[in-house]
């Protein structure tokens, strides 16, 4: 079985320009293909991984990732999927977030050797004269065209800005530099991105009379419809400062049952035939399979040692003793008591288990929340310094989310 074939078996491909040719490329390594990143935050998150793993996929193939870090589109806003325009961020946060990517891709794909390339199209998009892209870019686009595009039709119920109608044009003028520059035949990305796929492999024919392709891989999406990686608290991250190896953990221990066969399909790296013998798990030993996912990505973001390290942590966690060990920790310093005590909504906060004092609020009515196995009732609670006499106090959040608070 070919890579292009595996893929396909994967159920990762949605909907490419010219499957003979792709396959081809992509079954003989000799792809040069890139995805881009718009560095919207510090850190990577889990709808980046499957992009991730394509590339990791193809490179183990033979071919040549190129990952594209979009300094300059970042700069305009990417409108695929939203209802409303991104908030404009400064170039410094673009060029702090630009080497935050730099660093998570660095662990993930082999960049030794020319395998494999790591650009920012700041490079030469912020280089470009208005009225050159006019004359040269924008005459090779039909605004009817692209006024059809998926990508733009959520947006125009609400009102386009002329920046975002932009974007297209930014992304597609990515792929015709990157194709004069390093000789780049192929760009993968998510379903959500084809339009803008296509406007580059056109810009291509157009100015350079040669053809480059491009192939769409599915959106990590549950059984309900909804893309994953998100949890109450916010986006599920690649960062272990932001997303905690043990919660990383958590989060795929812890998908549907209907979800754990398409997970590993998709983003692991085990062979076919034992996801197969997986699949076959009814009832409780559907768990088996979740702690194979759960190890299996963890692993591959957060190193072995980690992966392990949480898995150990979860699985004493859920039995009958409570293993402290692994468990994620913040520390408290005494600035974070208030006559020697410490709230218990300050102590949520702290601990990064809530995003408001509101949220807090809220759980605390549901009976959510609990200290030392205490469930807390009151929503102005105080924890007191003295119950940390033993170092630490064990902060629970619903049935599944435990987190040590030490002093």
């Amino acid at each position: 079985m070919g890579v292009y074939e595996e893929l396909v078996a994967r159920g990762l491909i949605a909907q490419v320009t010219d499957e003979k040719e792709i396959r081809e490329l992509v079954n003989s390594g000799k792809a040069v293909f890139y995805i881009g990143f718009d560095p919207t935050a510090d850190s990577l998150h889990v709808g980046h991984f499957m992009a991730l793993c394509l590339m990791k996929r193809l490179q183990m193939a033979g071919n040549k990732p190129i990952a594209l870090i979009g300094g300059g589109t970042a700069m305009i806003g990417d409108p695929s999927g939203r209802t409303d325009m991104r908030q404009m961020m400064t170039t410094e946060t673009i060029a702090h977030n630009v080497e935050c990517f730099k660093k998570q891709m660095s662990r993930f794909i082999d960049f030794s050797d020319d395998k494999a390339l790591l650009v920012n199209n700041a490079d030469w998009l912020l280089d470009l004269n208005y009225v050159d892209v006019l004359r040269e870019v924008g005459a090779c686009f039909s605004v009817n065209r692209m006024l059809t595009a998926e990508c733009y039709k959520q947006r125009m119920e609400k009102g386009l800005s002329f920046l975002e109608f932009n974007y297209m044009i930014m992304q597609s003028y990515d792929f015709y530099a990157l194709y004069q520059k390093y000789g780049c035949n192929m760009q993968f990305g998510g379903d959500d991105q084809w339009s803008n796929m296509l406007g580059g492999t056109e810009l291509i024919r157009r100015k350079l009379g040669k053809d480059a392709y491009a192939m769409t891989i599915n959106l990590l999406l549950n059984s309900e419809g909804k893309k994953m990686g998100k949890t109450q608290s916010g986006a599920v991250w690649l960062s272990a400062e932001k997303t905690s190896p043990f919660d990383f953990y958590q989060y795929w221990r812890n998908v549907d049952d209907a979800d754990v066969v398409k997970c590993l399909k998709m983003l692991t790296f085990l062979p076919l035939e034992e996801i197969e013998e997986l699949s076959k798990l009814e009832g409780s030993e559907i768990n088996k399979a979740k702690e194979i996912l759960a190890f299996e990505l963890t692993k591959l973001i957060h190193g072995e040692q980690e992966a392990t390290k949480a898995q150990e942590g979860a699985r004493a966690l859920f039995s009958k003793g409570v293993d402290t060990d692994n468990m994620p920790t913040t520390a408290l310093n005494d600035a974070d008591f208030t006559d020697d005590g410490i709230s218990v909504l300050d102590l949520l906060i702290k601990c990064s288990l809530i995003s408001s004092k509101g949220e807090g609020k809220r759980l605390i009515q549901q009976g959510g929340v609990s200290v030392d196995d205490n469930k807390i009732t009151d929503m102005f609670a105080v924890v007191p310094k003295s119950q940390f006499d033993k170092g630490y106090v064990v902060v629970k959040k619903g049935k599944k989310v435990h987190h040590k608070a030490t002093l």
